[in-house]
């Protein structure tokens, strides 16, 4: 635990220093596009945050090749070196697209190349668990097809949710801890070493997502692009397919009988890592709908427009980092409840304590907003957003002024959904500045 853990402070150090001079880059280098229709921020703000993600991943790579037991993991197995190909690939792919705003089916075509050198050098599906049945062998074409499937959708599914600040690389390090979770209690308690892969995928996938958020939160400095979000999203699909397809289950031991009854009890742990769509179920469904809603409307599928879940939450209302927030819950509770089938009782009560503290926290966010006032006494200590409305603490002896200011506050002006003053600034309204 210690080597992953180191392996995941210096990618995300690595990644966090190294986003500061990317931002200088990437504003001399002109990515910094207009604002367009679809956008949630009002100021043009730089790139090729990806560049930095990249090089943090190269940095834990180096850094686990280096150390005593995660070296056997590049010695046993070429996943690594699988994954290095194909995220190098698509982070070029992302960085071209991010300047020159390249055609998307040009993008789709790079995202299924990088997915095919994955495959060739070996981290690919060779079998898949199903219910009834037992462990079922794919042939070379079918499991090719299905890992390039599972990669393309994942890293559309990241691209989609890619709208807010701080939105995608919370998200997905929520899902990578879930899964790093997984993944190593298959590897140490169980001493399977074809997950090992996994688990270093998912430790640097955190790291990646840790170093970049500090730049990326609201009201963010410098935005990941697609070189950072198609990269995030190919490297949480390769962890999924690494244990998945690779591991056998029967090897865990954990039911007595025949390998179909093994397979058959294990199909609530194996199911969301067959499909990192359940993983990262927020996305995927905004990636579903943002489809069938283009189509419906006689677009095509690769057109943006503002009909995305995290625009929805603005337009009714929400600020930019509530609406966030309410994602990053909605993440939490899907990936570690769908955790919580596989962990032994020893440690069952860590994950549901995290299931139970995301449900709270989700409820309390969509619960109505309301502004607690203290009472006239203790207006002066408290700010000025706690005090009735139109009173100022010191104005109490002017009760004639007091009164005609209250009745011209008491005369609201109904604010439109998504605008600054609903429920707290919000990304399309105006941002305050320092004078």
């Amino acid at each position: 635990m210690r080597e992953y853990l180191l392996t995941l402070c210096v990618t995300a150090a690595v990644t966090y220093l190294l986003t500061g001079p990317v931002r200088k880059f990437a504003i001399v280098a002109g990515a910094m596009p207009e604002i367009r229709a679809r956008d949630v921020h009002r100021e043009p703000t730089p790139r090729l945050g990806g560049i930095a993600m990249f090089f943090g991943l190269c940095a834990g790579l180096l850094v686990a090749d280096h150390l005593t037991n995660l070296s056997e993991v590049f010695e046993k197995s070429n996943e690594p070196r699988a994954l290095l190909s194909g995220a190098a690939l698509i982070w070029l792919i992302g960085v071209l697209d991010d300047k020159f705003e390249i055609d998307a089916l040009i993008k789709l075509g790079g995202q299924m190349i990088a997915a095919g050198v994955m495959v060739v050098q070996g981290l690919t599906i060779l079998w898949i668990p199903l219910p009834g049945v037992g462990n079922v062998a794919l042939t070379q074409w079918q499991g090719t097809l299905l890992t390039v499937a599972l990669v393309v959708i994942t890293i559309n599914a990241v691209n989609f949710v890619d709208g807010l600040d701080g939105l995608a690389a919370g998200m997905v390090c929520i899902a990578a801890a879930a899964f790093f979770m997984y993944a190593y209690r298959i590897w140490y308690s169980y001493g399977i070493e074809a997950a090992a892969p996994a688990s270093l995928f998912a430790a640097i996938l955190m790291g990646m997502c840790l170093g970049f958020l500090p730049h990326n939160m609201h009201p963010a400095r410098i935005f990941m692009g697609d070189s950072g979000s198609m990269l995030i999203g190919l490297v949480l699909a390769a962890g999924a397919i690494s244990v998945t397809g690779q591991v056998d289950p029967d090897a865990m031991r954990l039911f007595s009988g025949s390998e179909r009854n093994t397979v058959h009890q294990m199909v609530p742990v194996y199911i969301p890592l067959l499909m990192p769509l359940t993983i990262i179920a927020i996305p995927a469904a905004d990636l579903i709908l943002a489809i069938v809603r283009r189509t419906w409307r006689g677009q095509s599928p690769f057109a943006a427009d503002r009909g995305h879940l995290h625009h929805r939450l603005l337009e009714i209302g929400h600020s930019h980092s509530r609406a966030v927030l309410i994602m990053y819950f909605f993440s939490a509770l899907i990936a570690f409840g769908a955790l919580a089938y596989s962990v032994n009782a020893a440690s069952m009560w860590i994950v549901l304590s995290v299931v139970f503290l995301s449900a709270i926290g989700l409820v309390l966010l969509l619960l109505p907003r309301f502004t607690p006032r203290a009472p006239r006494w203790a207006e002066r200590f408290v700010p000025p957003r706690y005090r009735r409305r139109g009173v100022p603490a010191a104005a109490e002896s002017e009760p004639a002024v007091v009164a005609d200011e209250t009745d011209e506050t008491d005369e609201r002006v109904p604010v439109a959904a998504g605008v600054s003053g609903v429920n707290g600034a919000t990304a399309v309204g105006p941002r305050s500045r320092a004078r």
